[in-house]
């Protein structure tokens, strides 16, 4: 992949629309979030047609605040899975994930808390509200079990839509880099719906 990526949210649409596009502006993955499920399941398309299936993001179980997020190849292949980190993620976004033998290879941290409470807050007062994603940029951490820094996910200010920036701070092995970008993608995914 070309890093950094850009992660893009269409804010105003009715189901969840992100588009992930690689340093060149090429576009590298599309989602679209079905509405009203229960058990969540979200694919991940090559273009935004939505012809070419290229990953599956699957709960373990039916709303839960600690449910386990699978990831699988188009070709039905466990690529790796992400789960919330029970109550230390409540105030301070943190997530851990899995390869496909489900050994935990990262963790994902929120770098700042008090960013996304004060962006919350502002977030519900009327005209100020509408200015507090692009004053208020959260970013997100992804370690290695040996605590070495793999990537950064970081909120670029926008108006109308949710923009997010994933750059790697060290070397990513090739294998690794789909199993990172999904779960950014799912954990951007949770945190949006969090609040």
């Amino acid at each position: 992949m070309n890093f950094p990526l850009q992660l893009s949210f269409k804010l105003l649409a009715i189901a969840s629309q992100i588009y992930v596009r690689d340093s060149n502006g090429q576009l590298i993955g599309y989602v679209k979030q079905k509405l009203f499920k229960f058990k969540e399941a979200i694919n991940v398309f090559a273009d935004e047609g939505q012809t070419q299936l290229l990953f599956t993001i699957k709960a373990d179980r039916v709303i839960d605040f600690s449910a386990k997020y699978n990831f699988t190849s188009a070709n039905g292949q466990l690529v790796g899975s992400i789960k919330r980190r029970g109550m230390r993620s409540i105030l301070k976004a943190h997530y851990e994930i899995y390869d496909e033998n489900d050994q935990q290879v990262y963790e994902i941290h929120e770098e700042n808390a008090w960013i996304k409470v004060v962006d919350s807050l502002l977030g519900e007062l009327p005209v100020i509200g509408m200015f507090t994603g692009y004053f208020f940029n959260p970013a997100y951490i992804v370690s290695r079990m040996d605590g070495s820094q793999a990537a950064k996910l970081q909120k670029q200010p926008a108006f109308f839509e949710g923009v997010f920036q994933l750059e790697p701070l060290s070397q990513i092995a090739p294998e690794e880099e789909a199993r990172l970008l999904l779960s950014v993608l799912t954990m951007t995914l949770l945190e949006r719906a969090r609040g």
